[in-house]
């Protein structure tokens, strides 16, 4: 039996719909803080149980069965991350869960200046603590943040961002995808695995291929980071959220999110989607 959390969620919520492309709906559970926002796979004939993170006697009946259990990170920038992924590693060992897998990502290390990425490294080293057998999906940085992250350059031409490096912005479609299918592997992927579109483009280059895509010129600005917190700060952009986003392109600058590898291209069976695709989108 595959236990998902999460799946109210776009990520694990399409990798259940991959899974039932695949599998019938008996062997297929999803645990979610509100049931009721799971009817849709209630209704394709799933059970539906009630699990929280933020509270762990509700886990290992959630949990229970589980041959694979996919639990999806918090996505929460005020929630105490790794706890909340401790009680469920917990539980998960609890009910006796045969692997654990984890929606990770492919920055995870203890000195990113993103605090996700030093979220995931914790718990990976919970995952490697727990005595059982795991797998961590290292996501490349979804691509659905490109819009927020590159900021208005619909509007103003340009992009401006307080630092710049190279990132595999991948298409959270993708990854859902490919998280199925290494859930139908049934244990063929062990420990860290990334999952990252094939090309790492800077802002700078993203600003190139806009320009080409809209046919006007956009350009890339890069802006001191207290000049551009200031800004965003004015824009009415909660403190919290400005520093959050802050680390991003720090870790951008630093090189964290720069991997790329040919595994989802393999998983998929197809060429993952790319930032043009992401981009042309939102041109047309």
């Amino acid at each position: 039996m595959i236990i998902v959390t999460g799946a109210t969620g776009a990520l694990n919520g399409a990798t259940v719909d991959h899974l039932l492309e695949h599998l019938p709906a008996s062997e297929i559970v999803v645990v979610a803080r509100d049931t009721a926002r799971a009817g849709r796979f209630a209704r394709r004939g799933v059970q539906v149980r009630r699990g929280d993170y933020a509270e762990p006697n509700s886990l290992p009946a959630a949990f229970a069965g589980a041959d694979q259990l996919l639990l999806v990170s918090s996505n929460d920038p005020a929630a105490d991350a790794p706890a909340l992924h401790r009680a469920a590693i917990d539980a998960a060992v609890t009910a006796g869960v045969k692997r654990i897998l984890y929606t990770s990502h492919q920055a995870s290390a203890p000195d990113n200046p993103f605090v996700p990425g030093r979220d995931h490294f914790v718990t990976e080293q919970l995952l490697a603590a727990s005595g059982v057998p795991w797998t961590s999906l290292r996501n490349g940085f979804y691509a659905h943040s490109l819009p927020l992250l590159a900021g208005p350059w619909h509007e103003t031409g340009v992009i401006a961002v307080p630092g710049d490096g190279p990132v595999s912005w991948t298409a959270r479609e993708d990854a859902a995808e490919a998280a199925a299918a290494v859930l139908i592997s049934d244990g063929a992927y062990d420990g860290p695995v990334t999952l990252t579109a094939p090309a790492a483009p800077t802002f700078a280059e993203i600003a190139e291929l806009a320009s080409e895509l809209s046919g006007r010129t956009i350009r890339h600005q890069l802006m001191d980071e207290r000049d551009w917190c200031a800004a965003r700060l004015a824009a009415g952009q909660p403190e919290h959220m400005v520093h959050f986003l802050l680390g991003f392109y720090r870790a951008a600058r630093g090189g964290y999110f720069a991997g790329v590898d040919p595994l989802l291209g393999e998983l998929l069976g197809r060429r993952p989607r790319t930032v043009r695709d992401v981009l042309r989108a939102t041109t047309a």
